[in-house]
């Protein structure tokens, strides 16, 4: 979206100026006497700290992430701690939170700080895009709560709050679109500091307050300036949104044998693996996508292991 100078040389953007002042003064006001504290958002937060919460916190809620972010600071506060230990230790680590790619990926990026960057998390948006495992979302969610910077950051809760409030429904598209990058960057304050606190207000002001399934549009600090509820809240009337299920899928499955591995010291043998899925069809295809993506070691004889050289790539 072009801009025009102001006097002082600043580009601005006076299309937008109207809905970011109603929406990132109150939402930044709210923000100051009602957030969570949260370990990773404490003053002496570090990069790497911020990293770890991002990629534990995708797909994953903030309750579960939290002890476990604990316990994983405690082992490895820096990237080069982690990138010396095996990665089956950052699998065994990452326990029940899901999706447990992360933890591979998340160790494939303490290597990668450490040969790269000397070890500190890099504040470039291109060389945060470099790491495994770090995409858009997560570069612009560093770039702005380790560094302070200026960006763009747009997990579900804030594309939720720019669509109800700016857009006026109920929830945004199935996946992000460009209209809402050019919407979302349009609010975002222009100095680097401001910026970075209305990003991380909105996110909060979705998490608690302009929630999925019950907003509460009575505490919220946006209400009167929000299209949807001037709208009268109408429902959604986009694609259907993605519903997962979890109970007997090949996930499920994938998460006991992994429960196994991850309780072993030692090598498991096939054998052992039975009884964690009945199955063993659903099981052996579970199998094979574990050793697929690198969480699970083959041995000869049939054991299995969690990883312990790093993986290609």
């Amino acid at each position: 979206m072009s801009g025009v100078p102001a006097e002082n040389g600043a580009v601005t953007r006076p299309e937008s100026r109207p809905i970011g002042t109603a929406l990132v003064a109150p939402t930044v006001a709210w923000f100051e006497a009602s957030s969570r504290d949260l370990p990773w958002r404490a003053g002496d937060r570090t990069p790497w700290g911020v990293l770890v919460s991002e990629v534990m916190l995708q797909q994953t809620p903030v309750g579960r992430v939290q002890p476990a972010w604990e316990a994983w600071m405690r082992r490895w506060p820096e990237p080069e701690m982690l990138a010396a230990d095996e990665p089956g230790e950052a699998v065994r680590m990452w326990g029940r939170l899901g999706y447990p790619r992360r933890a591979l990926r998340l160790h494939a990026a303490a290597t990668r700080i450490v040969d790269e960057h000397g070890g500190l998390v890099p504040d470039e948006e291109a060389d945060l895009r470099a790491l495994p495992g770090v995409g858009e979302y997560t570069a612009a969610a560093v770039r702005a709560f380790a560094f302070g910077r200026r960006s763009v950051v747009l997990d579900t809760n804030v594309r939720r709050v720019l669509a109800r409030a700016v857009g006026a429904q109920q929830h945004p598209p199935p996946t992000l679109v460009s209209a809402e990058r050019a919407r979302a960057d349009a609010i975002v304050p222009a100095e680097p500091a401001p910026a970075a606190r209305w990003s991380v207000a909105v996110m909060e002001l979705g998490a608690l307050v302009c929630t999925a399934a019950q907003p509460r549009c009575d505490a919220c600090p946006i209400a009167g300036s929000c299209a949807w509820v001037a709208a009268g809240r109408p429902p959604y009337e986009g694609p259907p949104r993605p519903v997962q299920r979890y109970a007997g899928t090949d996930r499920q499955a994938r998460g006991r044998l992994m429960a196994v591995l991850r309780g072993a010291r030692s090598a498991v043998p096939g054998f052992a693996l039975e009884d964690a899925w009945p199955d063993p069809v659903q099981r052996d295809r579970a199998l094979d996508g574990l050793v697929a993506d690198g969480l699970v070691e083959p041995l000869p004889g049939g054991a299995y292991r969690l990883p312990v050289s790093r993986p290609v790539g």
